[in-house]
């Protein structure tokens, strides 16, 4: 897979290549993936998949659960006016 992928202008080094045969790699650049679906043939979407899950509520720092609005997102602050010296 190394010499296939130096022909496509892609140079990784050969445990990055064994990570990327050997596994399922956590994070890919569109340069590799277009160079994979070349040399297979195929499109992204033959080497991606993708499963939907339900989003859990987020915690806050402190570990509690986090407030609801307040309302208070509404106020902005009004612009300074510069007024002459009287």
């Amino acid at each position: 897979m190394g010499p296939l992928l130096r022909e496509r202008g892609i140079d990784l080094s050969a445990s990055q290549v064994h990570r990327l045969v050997s596994g399922t790699p956590e994070r890919l650049s569109l340069q590799v993936m277009s160079a994979l679906c070349d040399i297979l043939s195929c499109t992204p979407t033959d080497l991606v998949t993708t499963t939907a899950e339900n989003a859990g509520v987020r915690k806050t720092a402190t570990g509690d659960l986090p407030t609801p609005p307040t309302g208070a997102e509404k106020f902005r602050p009004r612009p300074a006016r510069i007024l002459p010296d009287a």
